[in-house]
Parts: C-alpha cells; sequence; structure tokens
C-alpha cells in the first residue's frame, strides 16, 4: 500500500479551506469541556455520580480527536481526559499507562500534560505532573507504554491530562472507547478523515450517539507542477451518561463487550488515480502474515536437533500417534514467557536453542516439527478470550494475538494445537480461544480461511461421596473426583500453580470445619485418562447438637456459590463450553437417629431447555442416597434472556443447599 501513496508525498502541504455542509444531530446541551487547567466549582463539589451513584470515580469527559499530517502520511490523535475521584478505592485511576504499537517506530507518545485539582478551604489548588514522574518501558518487541502517577490525589479531587498519540503510517487509525470500568459523563471522538481514504466504521453503540454532526471541508495540495484538490470528512459522535462496564461472571471478555467504535482502512483513491482496494479479504491478511518475517518467515527455519524428533515421530503408525508425540515433545520442553503475539520475537531456532518463547515462537516450532513429520499442519492465528472475540467481517490482523496450529483431521475432527500450556491436550481446543474464530493459512494452496472454534460436548465432572454421619453432628468418609477435558487442565493448572497446601483450601471452599486428612491425585501425567482426586476428610456439621444433626450433601462440588447473584445483566454469558455435572451421595444414618427433614426429589428445566437440574433424595438400606444431575446445554447465552436464567439458578442453588434433618426421637 505504501507504493499507492509515493504520489502524495512528492507534495508540499498547501491546504486552503473551502464550502462547507453541515448535519447535526444534537440535543440543546451537553457537558462543557472545559480548557485544560479550568474547571468548575461545581465540578470540584460534587460527591458522586448522578446516575451510578456507587462509583469510586467518574470520566467527566474524554474527547478524541483525529487527523491526519500534511503529507496525508501520518495520523495523529490528541486526547483530553478529566476524573472525579469521588474516594480512596477511585485513587488507582491517577495511575495513567498508555499502550502504543512501538515495533518499527509506527507509533509514539507526545506532547503529555497532567494535574490534579483539588478544593482547599474553598480555593482551586492545581499540582502539575513532574515531566521527571514519567517513564516508558518495553513490553516485548512491538509494544511500549508511557506510564505516570498523578500527584496529591485525595478523595474529592479532579486529574486531567492530554497528550498526543503519533502514527508514523496512514493505515494505523485508532480506536475509540465510549464506555470504561468506571462511568463516563461525556465522551466524544472527532474525526477528519481525507476522502483519499475510505474507512469503514465498526460500531459497537448501544442505542444511538447523542451528538452526531458532520461536515466537509476543501483542501488541497500543491507544487511547482499544480494544485491538486481533496475533501476532508469531518464527523463528531458523542455519548452521555454511559454506565461503567462491570466484570460479570462468565462474560467473554472486556473487549468484546464495550461501547466503542473501530475502524478498517478498506480502500484509497490517490489524487488524480484510481482507487485500490485496501485490506478487505482475509486472503490479503493471510498474505501478509506469509510475508512477515516473525510469522511466515519463520515457517521452515531449521531447528538444532531436530532430527531425533522428527524421526522418532516418522516411525509412528498413526498421524494421532505423531501429533501426540510432537506435541508432547514441545510443550514439555518449551517455557512460555507468557507474551501472546503472532509474531515471534527473537525467532524460532534462538526460542528452540534456549528453551523460552512467545506464543508464536512455541507453536510455529511445533508446526515446523509436524510439518517435518508428515503431519498436514498449517499456522493459524488466534484471539484469546481476554483479546476479545474475531469478528468475521473485520478483516484486520490486529484481531489477533496469539499464534496457534491448525490440523484438519477430516471432514468432522479438527485440532487446534497450542503448546503454551503445560497442561494443554493436543485434541482439545484451548478454552480460552473457544467461541471465537481462527485464520489458517496455506500457502502451497494459496487458501486463508476463517475457522470457527467451538466445542459442543458438554465436559463432565463427577463427585463421588461415601461418608459415614456420627452422632454429635460430624461427618467423616472418603470423596472422587473424577474430572476430564477442561476440567482435568484446570484443575492440574491451579494445583501446580498453588501447591498442595492452597488446593486443598480451595477444594474445601475455605470452610474451616472441613479437614482433609488424606490426599491423593492419579493420571496426572497421563493425558487420556480422567485425572482422579481421591480425599480423605471429616467434618463438623454446624448448627448440630445432641438431638439434631443438619447435613448439607453439596461437599466438594464447586456448586455451593451462586455466580449469579445480581437481577441485572449487562454482557452476555459466555461459558466457552457446555457442562455437565454428576454427584453421588452416599450417607450413612447414625444408630439412634431418624430422618426428620429430607429435601424433596425435583426435575427442573428452563424453558428454552438450555440448563437443567435433577435431584433425587431417597433412604435406602439406613443410609441416605443423594444425586444431584446438572446441565448447561449451552456454550454462550443472550443477556436478553438473563432473566430466566437468574431465576433458575437462583431455585437451583437454594435446592443444592437444603439440608438433610436427623432428629433423636
Amino acid at each position: 500500500m505504501k507504493k499507492l501513496l509515493l504520489f502524495l508525498s512528492v507534495f508540499c502541504a498547501a491546504i486552503s479551506a473551502q464550502a462547507q455542509t453541515v448535519k447535526v444531530q444534537t440535543p440543546s446541551s451537553f457537558p462543557a469541556i472545559q480548557p485544560f487547567g479550568k474547571i468548575g466549582i461545581e465540578d470540584l463539589q460534587m460527591t458522586s455520580c448522578d446516575f451510578e451513584k456507587d462509583a469510586s470515580a467518574e470520566v467527566l469527559f474524554d474527547k478524541g480527536v483525529v487527523y491526519f499530517g500534511a503529507d496525508l502520511l501520518t495520523i495523529t490523535e490528541e486526547v483530553y481526559k478529566r476524573v472525579k475521584i469521588f474516594n480512596d478505592k477511585g485513587k488507582d485511576e491517577a495511575d495513567i499507562k498508555i499502550k502504543f504499537y512501538s515495533g518499527d517506530r509506527l507509533e509514539y507518545v507526545s506532547g503529555i500534560q497532567a494535574e490534579t485539582i483539588n478544593l482547599v478551604d474553598g480555593k482551586i489548588e492545581i499540582t502539575k505532573l513532574d515531566k521527571k514522574s514519567i517513564y516508558t518501558k518495553n513490553i516485548d518487541n512491538t509494544h511500549s507504554e508511557v506510564t505516570f502517577s498523578l500527584p496529591n490525589v485525595k478523595p474529592g479531587c479532579v486529574i486531567e491530562y492530554k497528550y498526543n498519540l503519533n502514527a508514523n503510517s496512514y493505515y494505523d487509525f485508532p480506536d475509540w472507547y465510549f464506555q470504561e470500568k468506571i462511568p463516563v459523563r461525556y465522551s466524544e471522538f472527532n474525526t477528519a478523515i481525507p476522502d483519499v481514504f475510505y474507512f469503514r466504521a465498526i460500531s459497537h453503540i448501544d442505542g444511538t450517539f447523542a451528538k452526531h454532526s458532520t461536515s466537509t471541508d476543501g483542501r488541497s495540495l500543491g507544487d511547482a507542477s499544480g494544485t491538486y484538490p481533496y475533501n476532508v470528512e469531518n464527523e463528531t459522535r458523542a455519548l452521555t451518561n454511559v454506565h461503567s462496564l462491570p466484570d460479570e461472571p462468565f462474560m467473554s471478555s472486556f473487549n468484546d463487550n464495550v461501547q466503542a467504535l473501530r475502524f478498517q482502512l478498506v480502500s484509497i483513491r490517490p489524487i488524480g488515480g484510481f482507487a485500490h482496494t485496501g485490506s478487505d479479504t482475509w486472503a490479503k491478511v493471510g498474505g501478509r502474515l506469509i510475508d512477515a518475517d516473525g510469522f511466515g518467515g519463520q515457517l521452515k527455519r531449521k531447528l538444532n536437533g531436530e532430527e531425533a524428533i522428527i524421526t522418532t515421530a516418522k516411525l509412528l503408525k498413526t498421524n494421532d500417534e505423531k501429533i501426540a508425540y510432537v506435541f508432547k515433545e514441545v510443550r514439555n520442553s518449551m517455557k512460555w514467557n507468557d507474551d501472546d503475539d503472532w509474531s515471534t520475537n527473537d525467532g524460532t531456532p534462538h526460542a528452540w536453542e534456549v528453551k523460552t518463547g512467545n506464543s508464536a515462537e512455541i507453536n510455529l516450532i511445533l508446526y515446523h516439527l509436524l510439518k517435518q513429520s508428515g503431519v498436514n499442519a498449517y499456522p493459524m492465528v488466534v484471539s484469546t478470550r481476554e483479546h476479545g472475540k474475531v469478528d468475521p467481517f473485520y478483516t484486520s490482523v490486529a484481531q489477533f494475538n496469539r499464534a496457534v496450529v491448525y490440523v484438519p483431521v477430516d471432514s468432522s475432527k479438527k485440532y487446534v494445537l497450542d503448546a503454551t500450556g503445560k497442561y494443554n491436550i493436543y485434541n482439545q481446543i484451548p478454552d480460552e480461544l473457544l467461541n471465537s474464530s481462527g485464520l489458517y493459512i496455506d500457502k502451497s494452496k494459496n487458501l486463508y480461511d476463517i475457522v470457527q472454534l467451538r466445542n459442543e460436548i458438554p465436559v463432565r465432572q463427577l463427585v463421588s461421596i461415601n461418608a459415614e454421619i456420627k452422632p454429635g453432628g460430624k461427618l467423616e468418609g472418603s470423596v472422587q473426583i473424577s474430572s476430564t477435558s477442561y476440567n482435568r487442565v484446570n484443575v492440574l493448572t491451579r494445583y501446580k500453580k498453588d501447591g498442595e497446601k492452597k488446593y486443598t483450601d480451595y477444594l474445601r471452599d475455605n470452610d474451616n470445619n472441613v479437614k482433609i486428612s488424606s490426599f491423593k491425585m492419579e493420571n496426572m501425567e497421563i493425558d487420556t485418562l480422567p485425572l482422579v482426586q481421591n480425599v480423605n476428610f471429616n467434618l463438623d456439621l454446624a448448627g448440630s447438637d445432641e438431638n439434631y444433626i443438619y447435613l448439607n450433601a453439596n461437599l466438594f462440588t464447586s456448586l455451593k456459590s451462586n455466580p449469579f447473584l445480581s437481577e441485572n445483566r449487562t454482557t452476555n454469558i459466555d461459558f466457552a463450553y457446555p457442562r455437565s455435572y454428576y454427584v453421588n451421595g452416599v450417607f450413612k444414618i447414625p444408630a439412634g437417629y431418624k430422618i426428620d427433614a429430607l429435601p424433596k426429589s425435583v426435575n427442573m428445566v428452563t424453558p428454552d431447555k438450555r440448563f437443567g437440574f435433577k435431584r433425587f433424595v431417597t433412604e435406602q438400606d439406613g443410609s441416605i442416597l443423594v444425586r444431584y444431575n446438572i446441565n448447561y446445554n449451552v456454550t454462550e447465552y443472550s443477556k436478553e434472556y438473563y432473566p430466566q436464567m437468574f431465576e433458575f439458578f437462583k431455585k437451583m442453588h437454594e435446592m443444592l443447599n437444603e439440608q438433610i434433618v436427623l432428629k433423636k426421637p
């Protein structure tokens, strides 16, 4: 694309304003964006957000202005933001981080100004940021971050800062977030785009803009040989009183749900020339990935000592055996440095040598070894759940943040391999990639295609309890927990990260009445078998005395607490995968006691049949038999239907925690 604009760069800028047409949709008034350092006393005196009373801080206004340089080859975004701090919790808003793409010097930050405004004895007191307190640090080979903390921050103060984000490229158009983790009183985004470029605005806005205006300026570029006219399309968009976006249980990511504008370059019309299509197909995105040294340039690079692995793999009979072997070799040999990227940092040979690398280096090593072993594998780029879902209609490499390996086994079975996770399984898509899409690349056939990444098979968790109720209110027994698939990965990851002591505290739900006398895991090293946890325990049954014993059979299930306590929901629910829980309990009744209250057997299903709960409770041969069966028959669930889901989970957890009561006659 750079060649397409070389024609423009030879001119000096000679800009002349011409007639203007305006289309405005705007209420009569908006909160004022005051000049830097000027503030109304009412903002300093306010003690809470008008439309979100429990907020710890509020964005008073956030303004972005984006325009192109005189040569049309650079972009500048001017940002000016003012925040009110209500209490100590809100003081975190004064720690500012500005992340930018520093690779190839594509972006840089300039013009930082910042200050804190306090009201002291009725007078305005301003404390400016010391420039020496501004730091720039490298995050990885392609990203950097400017950080600073505002001085003299107290509850009641207002902080404000401004900066310029500069891009040395005409296609690096910034996104704009109207919504944040705290409420926003007013957010405005102004763009001035030459009609040389067509950027598609991808809008994720609830409702309509509170303010929306457009206008056109006539401009020209000129040199000794002539003048070349073009137009600048100006557009202002604004939202008011935007509620905060909270972290909710089972939400996909902040990026998926935030109200925002994103821009994609679709085409370029050089002055005096014909329009050229931009990166509007996945084939073009894939082609650029193949041409990139940090991705396509690594696919055939030889690794030191690779022959031993390749020779062993080729001796194995089936493709699955080859894939499992090579995957395990790479997974166990390499250490992930927690850096996610679709591009390598130091290259695959160096990463293999030091046995440490980012996600691209580890998984492109895996691709290379599989390919050399005769496996029909392809490199693929994906987006993790935290980074956000891939929009199939937004053809941009910026949507991806990890490289993996794609192996289409047959028409019904496809593997997506990621060796960064120490407990990932070769034939299971990692759960942080589910319910999104990946772009796979087959250079030999010139194929670049989007593949949906989903798992529709329910993941089972089985809990079996065998225990004896003792007179006076103590429970002694054993429990066996069998975990497969993602449950297996989650248990092993937590166990290895936390250590046995902290993990067993988690297992007993930090209940001091539960004592674990022994703990053992089986099949930790065998991916193909269920992970089995064997636990011996005793439990003091709360509220029990010499005459009554109270037992809640919901033990060691991770189902004691209802994750959906709020009656309202802001975001869609993303369970990643369907889930099935099976709990079987046998509780021996102590001599001299009779059942006084026994929960009823029930079968409850939501109207859309997405969620189901069965409970069976009975007495048999001097024991109480309890069975729970819980099914989430869905991977994603719309917030539109949240009210019926909320009622279901409320009733289910009430039933899960109903007491069994024994009485001494």
